[in-house]
């Protein structure tokens, strides 16, 4: 009986205009108040897991911090540390060129890759025995209102605008699936207040969290554009909107 070929997974997220956006937010957060609070959010996170299981590895990787900040402390308290980032070329659906990390840590990456299973897989792979992954990333729940304004703008017809995103449960099966151990899933939402549709925008820009589907669909024009910005603002109150990011964070051993 003939085996059954592999299946590929469906091309939803296009590597080159990810590429750009992450070396376009590296130009973009040159610029004074920059938004980061994403990426901040994460950071602490990590160090909180840490401090709380007492876990000090010796030799850590971490993915997606184009801030440097969690790398320079795990140099602080004397961890050897690693970093890259997709903007360099890094591609995480595919062998890691490295390995043997007792803590991987990947930070608003792995929302855009097509083959979310493949990556985790690497990841487990390029741990040491007895390593640690955590991943922290956006996830469904998130930008619910901008969601909404995207569909009056577009009314009858609406396109492709943001990024389909996983789930709590889904992220569970996910570690079992790719034999993650003692796993550990959870979501907490981070919520920011915004003045305008474009501010939101120009944050997504700053922080890498814009559009990168394969499929971007036309772009807003004029009228469109004024659609979705009085109905972000209508969702408001006292000229704010407030926004939800859910972020989803994955953790697991390889034993």
């Amino acid at each position: 009986m003939a085996s059954t070929p592999p299946r590929t997974p469906p091309r939803i997220f296009s590597r080159s205009r990810r590429t750009a956006l992450r070396q376009r937010l590296r130009l973009l957060q040159q610029r004074p108040n920059a938004a980061r609070y994403l990426i901040e959010d994460m950071i602490e996170d990590v160090h909180e897991r840490l401090g709380f299981l007492r876990f000090e590895p010796r030799t850590v990787l971490i993915v997606g911090d184009y801030t440097g900040d969690l790398g320079r402390a795990m140099r602080a308290a004397g961890r050897e540390v690693t970093e890259i980032d997709p903007a360099d070329g890094f591609d995480e659906e595919q062998p890691y060129p490295f390995g043997e990390f007792e803590l991987i840590v990947s930070l608003g990456t792995l929302d855009t890759v097509n083959d979310l299973p493949g990556a985790l897989i690497h990841i487990r792979r390029a741990l040491a025995q007895g390593g640690m992954m955590i991943a922290s990333f956006l996830s469904l729940g998130s930008l619910q209102n901008l969601r909404e304004a995207m569909l009056e703008a577009d009314g009858e017809r609406p396109a492709p605008r943001l990024h389909p995103m996983v789930d709590v449960r889904a992220g569970g099966e996910l570690l079992q699936r790719t034999l993650f151990t003692d796993p550990v899933i959870d979501q907490r939402p981070l919520k920011v207040a915004f003045r305008s549709l474009d501010s939101l925008v120009a944050d997504l820009r700053a922080q890498g969290a814009s559009n990168v589907l394969n499929d971007a669909g036309p772009i807003l024009g004029k009228e469109a554009r004024k659609r979705a910005s009085a109905a972000f603002t209508a969702r408001g109150e006292d000229g704010r909107t407030v926004e939800t990011f859910e972020i989803l964070t994955l953790s697991g051993w390889r034993k």
